[in-house]
């Protein structure tokens, strides 16, 4: 959903393109990020749906500015805090001080706007973990690193005795996440409402640990020294389950991009599952695990039937598997995240 501005496919040569509105030209000016701000290029960055970004060049090095926008860019209507900005530029500091290398570095924030520059990571050697998987090239090395990250980060976040007030940002999670994702979909799908009603109300009731919110492979960089994630705008102190069971989701779901690499997805799912869970320290691996599990039936059905659909199923023919397989296991939750898979694989007819 959200956008990854240091990821433009190619740093253009060009001039001066356009000025963004006077608040960011002065945010950069305040930066000290650009040895003269009248003479800064701005290149406005598309792609994403809830914020205003801008490449900026005239430094040292070229930079982002990310400004969360109040109305999404989508077909449904969808609103949003303004202020998720401050928690995302928040998440990636913490990130990058608890795990050095998985998140970009916040080179300036302001409080008062809500915006924030980051760095800009070269696409040459920063590949988008989505694009490689629409393609059909699974690295399940990748994978699991994915996996040991993101249970890392979780860990390292629990620990944080600041963290639950830091980010509590309720209001802002379930306006991106809950709602559109779950409560929608329940009123798209009147005889899975309570099933996904209560997904949600245990979801927004759990409180372990910091979560990104949107651990998609589209927010998922493969640099150098291996995965980063970006695109922190949902950061949440809550349930890392959601974390989890997001990002799986999506392995799930691009078997119907890639039918032939099917197998290779299922198995970097288990993968990713088995590497996250090795890292929980913070509570019983088998009660996140259950969450994850009961949960990610829920979003597997929002990606076809709620506000954010994934853009690469459209065959109704496609869709209808994930009805068939979310609607029987939301009527009878698994308990283990290989269940879930089992039964996609059973669907698709491909070997878990």
């Amino acid at each position: 959903m959200l956008s990854a501005p240091w990821r433009s496919p190619s740093l253009p040569d060009h001039g001066r393109l356009g000025r963004p509105d006077p608040a960011i030209c002065a945010f950069v000016a305040g930066s000290n990020l650009v040895s003269d701000p009248d003479d800064a290029r701005y290149t406005p960055l598309t792609g994403g749906v809830s914020s205003d970004i801008w490449l900026v060049e005239g430094g040292s090095t070229p930079f982002c500015v990310k400004r969360a926008l109040p109305q999404l860019r989508v077909a449904a209507e969808w609103h949003a805090p303004v202020e998720r900005n401050l928690y995302e530029a928040a998440w990636l500091t913490d990130a990058a001080r608890l795990a050095p290398g998985v998140a970009p570095l916040v080179l300036a924030a302001d409080s008062d706007t809500g915006m924030f520059a980051m760095d800009y990571l070269d696409p040459g050697d920063h590949r988008c973990w989505k694009a490689d998987l629409l393609k059909g090239r699974v690295d399940r090395a990748i994978a699991a690193a994915v996996g040991e990250r993101l249970g890392t980060l979780h860990a390292a976040f629990a620990k944080e005795a600041d963290a639950p007030v830091r980010f509590a940002t309720d209001e802002s999670f379930y306006a991106l996440r809950l709602e559109p994702y779950l409560v929608a979909t329940a009123r798209a799908h009147r005889e899975l409402r309570e099933p996904l009603e209560r997904l949600s109300e245990r979801t927004a009731k759990t409180k372990r640990t910091v979560v990104h919110g949107d651990i998609s492979p589209k927010n998922i960089l493969v640099g150098p020294s291996g995965p980063m994630f970006v695109d922190a705008e949902c950061a949440w102190f809550g349930d890392p389950a959601f974390d989890l069971a997001f990002c799986l989701n999506h392995l799930l779901l691009k078997c119907v991009a890639a039918p032939a690499a099917a197998a290779e997805l299922l198995d970097a799912f288990g993968r990713l599952t088995a590497a996250y869970l090795a890292a929980i320290d913070w509570e019983p691996a088998d009660d996140l695990e259950m969450r994850a599990a009961t949960l990610l039936p829920g979003l597997f059905l929002a990606r076809v039937d709620g506000k954010s659909p994934v853009e690469y199923i459209t065959a109704e023919e496609s869709k209808d598997k994930v009805r068939r397989v979310a609607g029987h296991l939301l009527k009878e939750p698994p308990v283990k995240l290989k269940q879930v898979a089992k039964a996609w694989a059973a669907e698709i007819g491909a070997k878990p």
